[in-house]
């Protein structure tokens, strides 16, 4: 089991970060809780990992934080999530605030997240309740760092891309980014107001 990496960012490709350690370039899946704090490529990150073992692949998700890792892990154990939804879920709404939605019992909020209706939303209010309930002091907001840009890249097109990877529907992902995304803006900054105009509809 791979547990972290500490190397050299080399591309990012939400939700896919390229990640070089001693030479061995390493594909790893990342929530937008996690995109927003990666450095540009070029520079050093340390990311907490789950790998996944499959017949056909072996999956590495990445996180910017420990307790992010413990939250996927928690989720993936509840019946009917599994790693793509995991991601869609910390990429809506970070640690803490799904902390908030299982401790007040928000279901609404929870089925705003693309792929969670309101069976699963109920589930993981049940299962995580008291699961949470000591991991609770560990789920703390913290600051958050904007990435940077990379250039030659079209970061509608990656925002679009992104969306769909976490569950959005094509149609559906390419109004959100139209509807957000201005001249200038990163793609992470795109998919950022993407994902909060989806937590804003009732």
């Amino acid at each position: 089991m791979i547990g972290w990496l500490s190397g050299v960012v080399r591309a990012k490709r939400p939700p896919l970060v390229l990640v070089e350690v001693q030479g061995v370039g390493y594909e790893v899946e990342a929530p937008m809780t996690t995109f927003y704090e990666l450095p540009s490529a070029g520079q050093p990150v340390v990311l907490f990992t789950h790998q996944v073992v499959r017949e056909d692949a072996h999956l590495l998700f990445g996180f910017a934080r420990e307790p992010e890792r413990d939250l996927f892990r928690m989720l993936i154990r509840v019946s009917g999530v599994g790693p793509k939804l995991a991601l869609a879920v910390l990429s809506t709404m970070d640690a803490a605030a799904f902390a908030r939605c299982v401790h007040t019992q928000d279901a609404g909020s929870l089925t705003r997240v693309p792929g969670v209706g309101k069976k699963t939303a109920e589930r993981l209010l049940i299962e995580l309740r008291d699961r949470l309930d000591s991991a609770a002091p560990t789920f703390e907001p913290a600051a958050r760092l904007t990435a940077t840009a990379e250039s030659g890249a079209d970061p509608r097109a990656e925002a679009v891309s992104a969306l769909v990877a976490l569950g959005f529907k094509p149609q559906e992902a390419s109004l959100r980014v139209r509807a957000v995304a201005q001249d200038g803006m990163a793609c992470e900054e795109i998919i950022r107001g993407a994902l909060q105009s989806t937590l804003a509809r009732a």
